[in-house]
């Protein structure tokens, strides 16, 4: 699917319905007819389209002739199979042309939404260095973001699992620290894209856009030691919180041993006099069944008393 966007001289955004010069060219999993209008349009690399729908592309920056191909990692919220929320990352492509600014991904994200709904300060399509590294700064504040919402499932899977037995909440942390590692791996190779991008000339900065790409850089290394410290912590619950649930699973399994064991006294005297003999003890005297079930009752609740002082229930 592609999309045309421009901006008047006053920020504000309009869709068009063809290509013009200064315009922002969002593609969202193009078809392959798509990709052929893109490159003879713009006069592109094939691999400038198809390397960012490679959701195992790593970032990196290409230049080209006139044309510049940017790929970075965003995050995204993704879900299980069973409905519960996880974190994944996904490439993007930034080209930035002499005429045009073109973004590509392969699928709709909360990244360009932002911009599609004018939620960013200072956006103009034909501003073609910033609009790339307005992208950069929105995916860092993204990613500062869900490693919030991390730690704050992190804490609340760790008041349940305080009394649980079961397994669902460690699945639910893996995940969470399989989102982490994601996250680090992607920042990571962001951080080395935003480094490149400041000390090299691979695009034409002005002072602000140096500054703000500084900015990015620096939110970019929050992330990246917030991700470090959320995964080193959830890495040790989870070994701690494994041998809480095995201690759980061991602590119902005494309680419920004892339960039998006192339920098993009176069971076990029944049994005695339920046999089909012609002599048994107390069977002439009144009121022995009130003073069997009375011994029944005082050897139970002695044993239970005993089992409750060395704190098996």
């Amino acid at each position: 699917m592609l999309n045309y966007y421009l901006s008047d001289e006053t920020g504000k955004l309009s869709q068009i319905d063809s290509i013009e010069k200064g315009c922002w060219i969002n593609a969202i999993n193009p078809t392959e007819q798509e990709i052929q209008f893109l490159i003879k349009k713009l006069d592109l690399d094939v691999d400038f389209i198809k390397d960012p729908l490679d959701d195992e592309e790593r970032s990196r920056i290409e230049v080209e002739g006139e044309h510049t191909l940017i790929i970075v990692d965003i995050p995204i919220v993704t879900h299980d199979d069973t409905g519960h929320s996880m974190f994944d990352t996904i490439p993007i492509g930034m080209i930035i042309s002499p005429s045009t600014f073109v973004t590509i991904c392969l699928s709709e994200n909360p990244i360009f939404e932002r911009f599609i709904y004018q939620k960013v300060k200072g956006f103009f399509t034909y501003k073609k260095t910033r609009f790339a590294l307005q992208i950069l700064h929105t995916t860092s504040t993204y990613y500062l973001r869900y490693l919030k919402q991390i730690n704050r499932k992190t804490n609340e899977i760790e008041a349940e699992l305080h009394q649980s037995t079961r397994n669902q909440e460690l699945f639910t942390m893996l995940n969470l620290e399989k989102s982490l590692v994601y996250f680090t791996t992607s920042l990571k190779s962001n951080k080395i894209v935003m480094q490149k991008i400041l000390k090299g000339n691979v695009v034409k900065m002005y002072e602000d856009d140096e500054d703000l790409l500084e900015d990015v850089i620096i939110e970019n290394k929050q992330a990246i030691e917030m991700a470090e410290v959320y995964g080193n912590i959830l890495s040790g619950m989870m070994n701690t919180f494994a041998s809480v649930i095995s201690n759980n699973l061991n602590i119902v399994m005494k309680f419920l041993t004892s339960i039998t064991i006192v339920l098993s006294i009176p069971t076990m005297v029944a049994s005695f006099y339920g046999m089909n003999v012609d002599e048994i003890p107390l069977s002439h005297v009144p009121h022995a069944f009130w003073l069997v079930l009375g011994i029944c009752f005082f050897l139970s609740s002695s044993l239970a008393f005993i089992f409750w002082k060395k704190k098996f229930f």
